[in-house]
């Protein structure tokens, strides 16, 4: 075989591999989602004002361990936070992440809304990953709907995996809100 061609050959299966790797592991693939439910009995202002508190986030999602407020501004109408909290992966406990978020904190006569952008960073913060999330609640009747437009990143090869962590953290903040607000019902009742 002539050397030429197998250095050749050998330098594009060497950069094919490589362009492969980063396409599946570090390559940011950007994925959207749009989760609704209802919180029965209760009013969308006591529901947006309980999960803008970031300290009843420990009490909504499992798997944040700890965080800490950087910095807090604004008023009723208008309040603007950030915080640095750490969590692990549900379906990957041993995998910490640490992160920094910002939220906005606003209300108009319909609407409550949260905003929130986040870095998510691995590894000692070799690879961080962006998140975009809109939360709106709105009053329907007796109940509160509740609807949270999501937009994340991911690496291809780990899609599957976001998407369960995401929709986990999802249903277990909705499922610990209506436990939440049932016993607030249950003791209003009493």
């Amino acid at each position: 075989m002539n050397p030429m061609k197998w250095k050749t050959r050998n330098l594009a299966y060497s950069g094919i591999s490589l362009f492969m790797f980063y396409f599946l592991f570090f390559y940011k693939w950007t994925h959207y989602l749009i989760y609704e439910a209802t919180i029965k009995h209760s009013k969308a202002e006591h529901v947006w004002e309980f999960v803008a508190d970031f300290r009843n986030m420990m009490k909504l999602n499992p798997t944040i361990k700890q965080f800490n407020i950087i910095d807090d501004s604004g008023n009723y109408g208008e309040w603007q936070y950030s915080v640095e909290y750490t969590e692990r992966f549900n379906y990957l406990p041993m995998i910490q992440n640490d992160a920094q978020a910002h939220f906005i904190v606003t209300s108009t006569k319909k609407n409550y809304v949260i905003e929130s952008k986040h870095r998510t960073c691995f590894i000692l913060r070799f690879n961080c990953l962006n998140t975009d999330s809109e939360f709106i609640f709105e009053s329907h009747g007796e109940d509160t709907n509740y609807i949270e437009k999501l937009q994340y990143e991911c690496p291809l090869l780990f899609s599957k995996l976001c998407h369960n962590e995401v929709m986990y953290q999802r249903q277990e903040i909705m499922k610990n809100l209506q436990t939440h607000f049932s016993t607030i019902n249950e003791l209003i009742k009493k």
